[in-house]
């Protein structure tokens, strides 16, 4: 069906992230909200990672093909730094626009809820990864990395992603956009083994290909596996689909295969090791002999019920304590209520909606992880985003969304904000932003030197 009907002359992204809006956008998560309006149609989007992205480009869709593009179209407007929730409501964007579109992520932790998670030296995946990709409310969380083994819970793109940072080479790193002070500190980091925890098992393991790869190959390091763990896998390999198979498969190869004489002596040669850990659930993160920082962590041993996707996680009654200084839960995200107006679902910690059209509340939509909550990778949340916007579409076809009535659109919103003191910082500022740091970056060798602090941000960007 297509969206050409809708004439959209404008759309606008505002923040509703907080202070780390403008690394929302550059990291693809949370914060922005964007509008349109033509035709007297006028559209809210509330999100700027790649859900609120993909939304605008499937409305627009047959002249952008990117996210640049799309906030650069005639018929959009960034407008970045502002609140959602706080400086403007939903409420007050309901007032002026047609619909309103969710696309704001998960920006919540999943806690563990284990005894002895609030010790110095746990971390979540979240904030951890936030400091080496320079969110500015995660500059101050200085990780100690002065222990030898390290513990990831989770074995999702994240997990391993927080492996490879601590595993890898600062010829590597240097090379990257990672942040100075993380290559720093990382550059005196003493861990050198890292365990990746799932409580499932190698047919269950919820990253990509690309990202074990990147561990098989990553230099200076060689794989520490468990050979009962993939018992039974090859007759289970079967009736999986292709990439699980072939995911499986390259565990398989790097857990049980005699490796090659280069690889072997690569391996010798490796003086950091890194492992997945099968059919393990936290219990409790051990503490010291002064009780005040991480010593280890118990870990429950689980057994399948069932099998293949749909396979559960039974408890054994065994347990196994292993020794570590940093423990890193990467075990998801959630996302947050962002208004009272709108419905919340706090058990599964989404916006309750059918295809997209959020429940209970008339002209309110959603995309991306707050819809569905932090599954699947960037292709999941592009379809699941072009979904929600062609559900709009029907609804505006079908009547079911009433356009009839005149809306004022972002004018009305722009004067509100001015009244409040809110100043929107437009795309072309934060291009500015990307400008400087990418110059800055060019001066050291790296694709970019990332601005850490939303006042040297908005200070570069209103220059």
């Amino acid at each position: 069906m297509s969206c050409h009907k809708l004439l959209l002359s404008e759309l606008k992204l505002w923040s509703s992230g907080g202070s780390s809006w403008i690394s929302r956008l550059r990291c693809g998560g949370r914060g922005k909200a964007f509008s349109s309006s033509s035709q007297n149609v006028h559209i809210s989007i509330v999100g700027g990672g790649p859900a609120g992205f993909y939304t605008a480009q499937n409305l627009i869709k047959n002249v952008i093909n990117t996210f640049t593009q799309t906030a650069k179209h005639s018929r959009c407007n960034f407008y970045g730094n502002v609140n959602v929730g706080k400086d403007v409501s939903i409420e007050e964007l309901q007032q002026a626009y047609h619909a309103v579109i969710l696309s704001y992520g998960a920006e919540g932790n999943r806690s563990m809820g284990v005894p002895g998670e609030d010790l110095a030296g746990v971390y979540s995946a979240k904030d951890f990864v936030g400091w080496y990709n320079g969110q500015p409310t995660c500059q101050e969380l200085s990780p100690d990395l002065s222990c030898e083994t390290a513990v990831i819970l989770g074995q999702g793109n994240v997990a391993l992603d927080v492996a490879r940072i601590l595993l890898s080479p600062l010829d590597v790193l240097k090379k990257t956009d990672i942040t100075q002070p993380a290559l720093e500190a990382l550059a005196e980091s003493h861990v050198r083994r890292v365990l990746i925890v799932g409580r499932r098992g190698p047919m269950q393991i919820a990253c990509t290909i690309k990202e074990i790869r990147e561990m098989v190959n990553l230099p200076g390091t060689r794989p520490e596996m468990i050979a009962a763990d993939y018992e039974g896998v090859t007759e289970a390999l079967k009736d999986v689909p292709r990439p699980r198979k072939r995911l499986t498969e390259l565990m398989l190869k790097t857990a049980m295969e005699t490796p090659g004489e280069k690889e072997q002596e690569r391996r010798n040669n490796a003086s950091c090791s890194w492992g997945f850990r099968f059919f393990r659930s936290p219990v409790e993160v051990l503490a010291d002999t002064n009780r005040n920082r991480t010593a280890g962590i118990r870990l429950a041993v689980n057994k399948l019920e069932g099998s293949g996707e749909a396979a559960r996680a039974a408890l054994t009654g065994e347990v196994e304590d292993v020794s570590c200084g940093l423990v890193i839960s990467s075990i998801g995200y959630k996302s947050l209520p962002i208004d009272p107006s709108v419905p919340f679902d706090f058990r599964k910690a989404i916006v309750p909606n059918s295809m997209g059209r959020v429940q209970q509340a008339a002209g309110i939509y959603c995309s991306g992880w707050v819809k569905t909550g932090p599954t699947g990778v960037i292709a999941t949340t592009m379809n699941n985003s072009f979904d929600t916007a062609r559900s709009l579409v029907e609804d505006i076809d079908s009547g079911v969304l009433d356009i009839s009535a005149g809306k004022p659109g972002s004018q009305s919103i722009s004067t509100l904000l001015e009244k409040r003191g809110v100043k929107p910082v437009t795309f072309s500022d934060w291009e500015k932003i990307d400008n400087v740091e990418m110059k800055r970056g060019e001066a050291s060798g790296k694709p970019r030197e990332k601005i850490l602090t939303v006042e040297e941000m908005l200070r570069v960007a209103r220059t």
